[in-house]
């Protein structure tokens, strides 16, 4: 069975997928990772040159390969659930755990790093409010659990994911 770690940037989904990786002794692979091997460019190169929905068809074809895998933790921007085939493979042979966090633990964790440069703008509050408020219904409907990261270590939330999935296998 795989696990797919999905959720807005800043909700903890890297870490948290590195360290369940680590925990349950499963590979770990990355949505982003996989699309630059296939494309030849990151998400956001793809975005700035192709745009959005040259992105989202790149997702939908790293997604078809990778839910071929098995025993794997998936590191998946909450994009994926824009497109119902993506669902649809993921949990053929998986479980989707949606991290979220709220708006102020969000920011201030972006803020923090500097890769997210357009959200340390003076409006990266709203521009977080924005992004979370378009996926986050549909990542609920998408997730098999949905976890809240704001007052949470990555530690806590990977000891949850496992429990959960201890539960889906018995």
């Amino acid at each position: 069975m795989n696990i797919v770690i999905t959720g807005f940037s800043g909700t903890g989904k890297t870490t948290v997928s590195r360290l369940l990786a680590r925990k349950l002794d499963k590979r770990l692979i990355s949505t982003d990772e996989e699309i630059a091997k296939i494309i030849g460019l990151s998400p956001e190169k793809i975005v700035r040159k192709y745009g959005w929905e040259r992105l989202r068809e790149a997702e939908a074809g790293a997604i078809e390969g990778i839910s071929e895998l098995d025993e794997y933790v998936l590191d998946a921007g909450c994009g994926i659930v824009l497109r119902n085939e993506n669902i649809i493979n993921l949990k053929r042979n998986g479980i989707i755990i949606f991290l979220t966090a709220d708006v102020k633990a969000v920011a201030a964790r972006l803020k923090r790093k500097e890769e997210k440069t357009d959200f340390t703008e003076s409006n990266y509050i709203d521009k977080v409010k924005g992004a979370l408020s378009e996926f986050e219904e549909k990542c609920r409907r998408a997730a098999d659990y949905a976890i809240d990261t704001s007052s949470m270590t990555p530690e806590e939330t990977c000891d949850l994911i496992a429990h959960y999935v201890q539960m889906e296998l018995h």
